[in-house]
This record gives structure tokens, sequence and C-alpha cells, in this order.
């Protein structure tokens, strides 16, 4: 099977302004004339092996940026778009919609800004008689989804915020533990650290300086809930530079990302990028052995190893995922080829739906997307208790995993059969193009339909080529 072609043009114009360079000189570090370089930044052309070379050589660049990133993000954001009903004239193949995420991704960012208005318009309309007469009827974006996508978009690693957290961590290149060192701060700061039965994971009143941690949560929370309130003491100035420069379209969307800002520090600091990167190695990624030498929880693990994309250092790439009892999505973060669906939720044979029914453990998939490629996929619940007789559970299932070619870095990959049967699994049913799934709910809106009333089959129609 030949090599796919690399078109990266977007990347390399990206790359060539990151370092400063005009075309001409940028050409004569690659070893290329002007007119070549000209063509692959307008991806007339693809990226040559020897370009890809010279970018490691020169630069010391980590290629793989080249490869993974936004456009497969945007290609599957775009058929999930198109899977739309509105659009009545079918998807535009889906050679085309890569041609427009790497050559035009403004373009298709824009397309799916407008989608997402079409969608809030659409909602408002259906509950009219509650919008009518109401100050804030205008058309505005979801802030959650604003902040959402920031994260989805940018590879869910901010570097200026992970720098920080791990210098806090390791002063002088050695790790502490990092709940002594945040009391410390605190301290410094006239912060004064309580804890109280309140339900409540963390009150600050900034009259008194008073910090209340819920002694009902776990640790890991405890810990996790203090360096979050130190992020927002010590680096409110770093925090709202990275805000400036995300450019949210409301306050409301400014604030939540805030929020996400300081989580971000607070999961980069308990689990420090270079010194979490060589154990994870070390250990061959065991998340429980992890959670136990950092202090954290399994989630907090399986969440950190999928930011781990430090340019130059980049970790395995992993996909997380999170869903409630009903199959939403309430976290989603991809550094593989994987991108879940924007709304709604997982495909119905993915593992993670049945850890739910075995509390505790680890549940591994081999599986295979219909694009081929194959993922070796954890799965685990993650139920929250609230400390207290009566008070509610929330429970939730983590997803972990790893395109298959990676899976012998993982402990948990020992004693499978990585040549054997790959369970097939979907993003979601709108855009899944398998015919035979069994446990298929709606059609593929990308696809045509037969109906015999003469013969039943799995689903009352049949999908044509």
């Amino acid at each position: 099977m030949p090599a796919q072609k690399l078109y990266a043009g977007v990347k390399l114009r990206e790359i060539r302004s990151r370092l400063g360079l005009t075309q001409k000189a940028f050409a004569e570090k690659l070893g290329v004339s002007l007119p070549y370089l000209n063509q692959m930044e307008n991806n007339h052309r693809p990226v040559s092996a020897g370009v890809v070379l010279a970018l490691a050589q020169e630069f010391g660049l980590d290629v793989t940026e080249l490869t993974v990133g936004e456009s497969e993000r945007l290609v599957s954001d775009m058929r999930e778009a198109l899977a739309d009903p509105v659009f009545t004239s079918g998807a535009p193949p889906l050679a085309d919609l890569r041609l427009a995420a790497s050559n035009a991704p403004a373009l298709a960012r824009a397309f799916l800004d407008l989608h997402r208005a079409y969608c809030q318009t659409h909602e408002r309309l259906a509950s009219l008689d509650e919008a009518l007469g109401r100050d804030d009827a205008a058309l505005r974006p979801s802030p959650w989804e604003d902040v959402r996508d920031f994260f989805h978009y940018c590879d869910n690693y901010i570097d200026a915020v992970d720098r920080a957290a791990e210098h806090f961590a390791t002063p002088a290149g050695a790790r502490r533990d990092v709940a002594i060192l945040a009391e410390e701060a605190l301290r410094r700061l006239g912060i004064s650290l309580h804890h109280s039965d309140n339900p409540a994971m963390r009150h600050y009143d900034p009259q008194t300086r008073r910090l209340e941690i819920s002694a009902r949560a776990n640790v890991p929370t405890r810990r996790f809930q203090l360096l979050h309130q130190l992020a927002l003491a010590t680096q409110n100035d770093l925090l709202e530079a990275t805000l400036d420069l995300a450019r949210f379209s409301t306050p409301e969307a400014r604030d939540i990302a805030k929020i996400g800002l300081a989580n971000y520090f607070a999961g980069a600091s308990l689990l420090p990028y270079r010194a979490f990167q060589e154990a994870a190695k070390e250990c061959r990624h065991d998340l429980e052995r992890l959670a136990d030498r950092f202090g954290a929880s399994i989630e907090q693990v399986a969440h950190r190893l999928s930011t781990l994309q430090r340019p130059g250092a980049k970790g395995i790439p992993f996909f997380f995922v999170r869903v409630d009892q009903a199959g939403t999505i309430t976290k989603r973060h991809s550094a593989t080829r994987l991108q879940f669906a924007r709304f709604g939720g997982a495909c119905p044979l993915w593992n993670v739906h049945a850890a739910f029914e075995t509390p505790g453990k680890f549940l591994r998939q081999l599986a295979e997307t219909p694009d081929g490629v194959r993922y070796l996929c954890l799965a685990r619940d993650v139920s929250k208790p609230a400390g207290a007789w009566l008070a509610p559970v929330r429970r939730f299932a983590i997803g972990l995993g790893c395109e298959v070619q990676h899976a012998a870095e993982l402990v948990y990959s020992d004693g499978l059969d990585l040549k054997g049967r790959f369970e097939p699994i979907g993003i979601s049913c709108r855009i899944c193009e398998r015919r035979d799934c069994h446990q298929r709910s709606v059609p593929p809106l990308e696809r045509r339909l037969k109906v015999d009333p003469d013969r039943r089959g799995l689903l009352p129609y049949d999908i044509a080529d």
C-alpha cells in the first residue's frame, strides 16, 4: 500500500512564522528552492521526506506536528456537522473535507461556527415561548462550547501554564510534595487553610483570606482543589494573558476558561510533565502505580497522559474521554486519529459503557474504527461518593486508549493477541459507515437506504453502496 502523501502547508507557514523567517531564508535552511517551498505552503505539492528530515535536523522540531492535530479534528467535526438533516444534498466526499481542513482551516472553522449558530437558533425557536420577551434573547454562542473547543483545538496542552506548574512542583529540578509547597505558598500570601465538613469541595473568602477544603472529599481531590486555589492566587497574570490570546466572545466563556486553566495548572502541578512522563515510561503506563506514586486519582492520571503533547518531548498519543451513565460525553480529548462526536454519546460498542457493570476493574478492548485504525482501549468506572450518608454519588466511566502500534509500551497489553480479532467501533451512528452494525440507532446520513418489505435483517433497512 503506497504511503499517504503529506500535505501540511498551513503547518509549514505556522512553523516559519514561529521561527521568524522569510520564505527565502526558510527555503535555504530546508535545502529547497523558493518556488518549491511556496508550492508546499499552498498545498500544491506534498511535503517531501527531505523537508521533514531538515525540519528535524535544522530546527529540532517534532515532525509529528505535521501529521496529527487540528486537521483531523476539523475533518471529524465537519463530518458530524454535515450529517445534520438540514444538508439535504448529502455530504461532500471525505477527500474534499480533508482538503478543506488542510488548505483552508479558517474557512472550515467558520463553517463550524455557522452550523453551531444555526443549531442554537433552532433550539431557541423550539422554545420560543420561553425566549420571547427576555432581554437576553439575542443569539450568543454557548460559553461552555467555546471553552471546550478552545482546549480541544490547542491539543489540550497549554505550554506556558504547563511549564509554570512544572517549575512550581519541581523547584531546582527536585520534586517535592506539592501539597506542602502549596500550603507554604498560600501561607506566605496570608491565606489560612482549613478542612471543614462543608459539602462544597472548596470555598475561599477573599475578605478573611480563609480557604476551606472539604474533609469529605478524597485525598487526591483535596490536593487538586488546593492547587487550583494556588493557581488563582499566584498565577493570575499568566492565566489572564492566556485568556487574552484566546479572545473569547463572552465574559462567561472567559470566566469558565479561567477555571479550566486553573484546573490545568493544578493537574500539571500534581503530575509535573517530565517527572510524570519518566515514571509513566518506567512502569509502562500502569495507572494505579502512577496514581499511588503521585498521590493522584485514576481519572487525574488518565487525563494527564492525554496531555503529554509538549513539542519535542511528546508522550504516547492517547485519547481520553469521560461519560456519564446516560452515555453523554462530559470530557473528551484525543491526540490520536480517533475523534469524538462533539454532541451526544459515544459508540455503544465501545467498552467504556460496560465499565459501570464492573466497578473497580479495568476493562480492555482491542477495537477498530471504520477507517481501519486499530486501538487498545481501557475503561474503568470512577464513582465519586459525596462522603456522607444519603449524599448523592456521582457516577462516571473513563476511557483511555492509544493506537495499537504503541500497545507494547502499556502494561495492559500483556496477554492480548494484538494480531487477533479487533471489535468494530465507530464515532457516531449518523456518520458511521458500517453497514452491518447490530447496535445502530439511526441510519448514516451520508448513504442512501434500501427498504425491502419482504425481508427483515438486523435493521429494517439496508444501507446502499
